[in-house]
């Protein structure tokens, strides 16, 4: 269990499963966490995968939303990507940032990361604006990044934060 400044970051158990299904039918949470129409499904896919851990964001007793994280293991290119969401209801009280926080700091202390990576959509700007707030710098556009719901190719922007980088 990971303590921020206000949530707790534990690891997802199959008693989350529909508390965060909900959460990613949310449409505006869907829109940028696609799935089929079984996001429950969606979310035991996520935990079944052995690269990814996932851990849910809690606050005030509640589970509000995910966030998760992977490992680049080629020692050459070593690094971290991470992925969260949240609840629309607690968006814009600063506890994406926190959770962000709260795992970047953990997997630099116990796992020795130096460089974490994260991929929003070009054009979720509000995602953007989060991730900049913990500290996360653009690097560029990935261009047709991305197949939309839509079909069409859309682009995404690459941000990155170095361990150095991360407020004390």
């Amino acid at each position: 269990m990971l303590r921020g400044r206000v949530v707790t970051l534990r690891p997802v158990t199959e008693a989350d499963v529909p508390a965060l299904a909900a959460i990613r039918a949310t449409p505006e949470v869907r829109r940028w966490w696609r799935g089929d129409d079984d996001l429950a499904g969606a979310v035991r896919a996520d935990l079944a995968d052995d690269e990814l851990a996932v851990y849910a964001i809690e606050h005030d007793g509640r589970v509000v939303g995910a966030i998760q994280w992977y490992a680049e293991t080629d020692p050459d290119y070593r690094h971290a990507s991470l992925d969260v969401f949240l609840d629309p209801a607690v968006r814009g009280t600063g506890l994406g940032g926190d959770a962000v926080r709260t795992l970047v700091r953990h997997l630099v202390d116990e796992h020795g990361h130096h460089r974490f990576t994260v991929d929003p959509a070009a054009a979720n700007t509000a995602a953007i604006r989060a991730y900049a707030k913990a500290g996360f710098r653009p690097v560029g556009i990935l261009r047709r990044y991305e197949r939309g719901a839509d079909g069409r190719w859309h682009d995404g922007l690459l941000m990155d934060l170095l361990a150095d980088d991360l407020p004390r």
